[in-house]
């Protein structure tokens, strides 16, 4: 056998560290924007989508242009390990550079004007890199599928790596200087090389790149804390967790506890005290209570004066007790070291499912306005609470909502939870207030305000906000029945794990926030419109098919729209299956990534595969093309069997599906690369480009639109129907 060559070794190992820092670079990047626009998924959305297309952007340009010079693609390198830790610091401070108010959103434009400037040059470069090495590796017998192979196991090293180090503590800030030297692994070797041209100007620049970097990371602490206090002048820690940056702030002894830069409560608050008192207050003795998150704002403290038996707490991120609960004042920290409080770290749905009965339930998580939360406020999810509810028992949790209008948006989203709540509970009730306390049993609840106060005193509860007065107040003011009646008049489909519609109408609510003709407009087009929209479609897709059909006689083209067809399948099948096992297995990231991970060894594998099935494929493989679509819209079947059969699905089933489906995509992709005799190096632009641009439409749409509105199954029909389509390209 042939021994490689040492150029041959250094075009391999530029793929697979170009695999691995795209999969590092991105983790970190949308971990920042996450933070730096309060945690709204939307803006993670449209940062994955806005990074493939700046990806994509970069394997497009020049792709006629004559083989680039080496020194120029280890530049490149030297040029991404510059502008990764660069781009932190820009994210960090785009508040302060864009003239942001402290704790307001920027208006909507300048978010999209942050987020582009960030990502689209780092994408960019990024598509740039693999098309250059792709090109050069490609010449001679090489081909683009074993190139899309080994960039694809960089990307399984790279995900593996984002898993590990996250759940090993370390801080994003260290992982994106970590990754930036990463890059520099190939330009410094290249620079030792005998073979390298213009050794001197790689050689004095990976020093000076090296040199800054190692120079960042012993700094690293230092340099996180001083960028996090941009935003945080009173900080007193910060620490990034697999959910999200948990960050501290003091000022006049009252402590601020941020999530993702989002307030998650303060310790000079009365909300727990709502939360509590109006839910203990419906039991006429709560002996057991189980608290789902958010017990550390008081919720726990406040619940005590009642006098329980066994308080249960479930907290999802460890971040919180480990590094805010002993800064709490003590009154916090003694209600979690009381002997009936028993502290548990899990998911707290899962936990839910396999904990005993209680008399009490109090929901703590955050509002359903994205896919990890809308499972705490579905209908199974109320069905599994009311399956641990003794008889008599009170399920609570809060809606942050408007005291005295409530937009279409708003009331779609408030009446989809209720309605979702009264399908498994016969007795419900709103409080008013701009956070609306829900509560549910399946016994009557009671409204007579004489009742709750006399429990109330008899218990001695004493409260600064929730008293006697406040309780008559909550139900007989004429908000206490205007909200019943404006609920039952809404007609909203019921918010479910296979339908996430609450998603949707966040979304909405968010987008009025910068749009105000949104608060005066129904939700949702009118009926014309409707009609105009079901036209627009129908073109749209008698476009698709007729683009197909005459694809099929120019050959860059037909390759082309298959690998669009690899890239969009692939990333709407990888959508519709984290969220199925969020939905059923919990939103742990450590879980997450290592699916994530299976579908990335699903491309290696695919690619791989493609390659050494090669030019056999070229003018008659047309079965093997018709096998991969067939076998995208078997994955779609399997999508709505996993939806409507209750099949579930854990890591190992889903991680499985999903590794089957990246195998799909990478095979999809390396046969569209031999559908015809062209030169390789002629389609590593218009095919990787396809593939990225393809994946970005799939995740926008799923994610907004399809999954809320049609759900999970019906989504996954589109998919059938794109893999059906792509049957006219073999």
């Amino acid at each position: 056998m042939k021994r490689r060559g040492p150029l041959q070794s250094l075009m391999t190992l530029q793929l697979l560290v170009i695999g691995l820092i795209s999969i590092l670079g991105q983790v970190i990047m949308l971990r920042e924007l996450s933070v730096a626009f309060y945690g709204v998924e939307l803006i993670y959305l449209l940062g994955i989508g806005t990074w493939l297309i700046g990806t994509g952007v970069g394997a497009v340009v020049g792709r006629r242009r004559a083989l680039p010079s080496k020194p120029a693609l280890r530049l490149l390198f030297l040029l991404f390990a510059l502008l990764l830790p660069l781009d932190v610091a820009l994210v960090r401070g785009l508040r302060d550079i864009l003239g942001g108010v402290a704790g307001a959103y920027l208006p909507f434009g300048w978010q999209m004007v942050g987020m582009a400037v960030a990502l689209l040059p780092i994408g960019f470069c990024l598509g740039l890199m693999f098309q250059w090495a792709a090109k050069h590796y490609v010449t001679g017998r090489r081909s683009l599928a074993a190139a899309y192979a080994i960039e694809s196991t960089g990307a399984v090293v790279g995900g593996l790596a984002s898993t590990a180090f996250l759940a090993m503590g370390v801080q994003n800030f260290a992982l994106a200087l970590g990754c930036a030297l990463a890059a520099t692994v190939v330009p410094v070797l290249d620079a030792s090389s005998r073979h390298t041209e213009r050794r001197a100007v790689v050689r004095v620049s990976s020093f000076v790149v090296v040199v800054l970097l190692a120079a960042g990371l012993v700094y690293a602490s230092t340099l996180d804390d001083a960028m996090t206090s941009w935003n945080h002048p009173q900080l007193v820690v910060s620490r990034d967790s697999p959910y999200g940056r948990v960050t501290v702030s003091a000022l006049g002894g009252q402590l601020s506890v941020y999530e993702n830069d989002a307030l998650s409560f303060e310790t000079e608050g009365t909300t727990a005290e709502e939360l509590a008192h109006l839910a203990a207050l419906q039991h006429p003795l709560p002996e057991s209570v189980l608290v789902l998150g958010g017990g550390m704002d008081g919720t726990i403290r406040e619940m005590l004066k009642h006098r329980p038996d066994r308080v249960d707490y479930v907290e999802l991120n460890g971040a919180l007790l480990s590094t805010v609960l002993p800064l709490m004042p003590d009154n916090v920290r003694s209600s979690l070291e009381d002997a009936r409080t028993h502290v548990t770290r899990s998911d707290p749905r899962r936990a839910l499912a396999r904990l005993g009965q209680y008399d009490a339930i109090l929901v703590g998580m955050p509002d359903p306005s994205s896919a990890q939360t809308n499972r705490f406020y579905s209908r199974e999810f109320f069905a599994l609470a009311r399956a641990h509810l003794r008889p008599g028992g009170v399920l609570a949790f809060r809606l942050n909502s408007a005291e005295n209008y409530w937009t279409s948006s708003l009331a779609m989203r408030n009446a989809a939870v209720v309605h979702a709540l009264e399908a498994v509970f016969p007795s419900v009730i709103v409080l008013p207030g701009s956070v609306n306390i829900v509560l549910a049993s399946d016994r009557p609840l009671t409204r007579d305000p004489a009742v709750l106060i006399e429990r109330f005193e008899s218990r001695q509860i004493t409260a600064r906000k929730v008293t006697p007065r406040y309780i008559e107040y909550l139900y007989t003011n004429d908000r206490f029945r205007d909200i019943a009646q404006a609920i039952a008049a809404v007609n909203v489909a019921v918010n479910s794990d296979e339908r996430p519609i609450c998603f949707l109408y966040a979304t909405s609510v968010w987008l009025s926030k910068f749009f105000p003709r949104m608060l005066a407009q129904e939700f949702g087009p009118s009926g014309s419109t409707r009609l105009l929209l079901r036209a627009v479609a129908g073109a749209i897709g008698l476009s698709l098919v007729m683009l197909f059909v005459l694809a099929r006689r120019r050959t860059v083209l037909k390759a082309t729209l298959l690998a669009g067809v690899a890239g969009f399948c692939g990333m709407l099948f990888e959508t519709l299956f984290i969220v199925q096992y969020q939905a059923n297995r919990g939103v742990l990231y450590q879980d997450i990534g290592l699916l994530l991970t299976a579908f990335m060894i699903g491309l290696a594998a695919g690619a791989y595969a493609a390659h050494r099935v090669g030019e056999r494929m070229v003018g008659s493989g047309r079965a093997f093309g018709v096998s991969l679509l067939v076998a995208f819209c078997a994955v779609g079947v399997a999508i709505v069997l996993l939806t409507y059969g209750g099949l579930g699905g854990g890591i190992m089933g889903i991680g499985a599906l999903l590794a089957v489906s990246g195998f799909l995509v990478a095979a999809l992709f390396g046969y569209a690369s031999w559908t015809g005799r062209v030169e390789q190096r002629v389609l590593v632009s218009p095919l990787y480009a396809a593939d990225l641009i393809g994946g970005a439409v799939a995740s926008v749409l799923a994610s907004l639109l399809w999954i809320p509105i049609l759900g999970l199954g019906g989504t996954a029909l589109i998919g059938v129907a794109v893999g059906i389509l792509g049957l006219a390209l073999v």
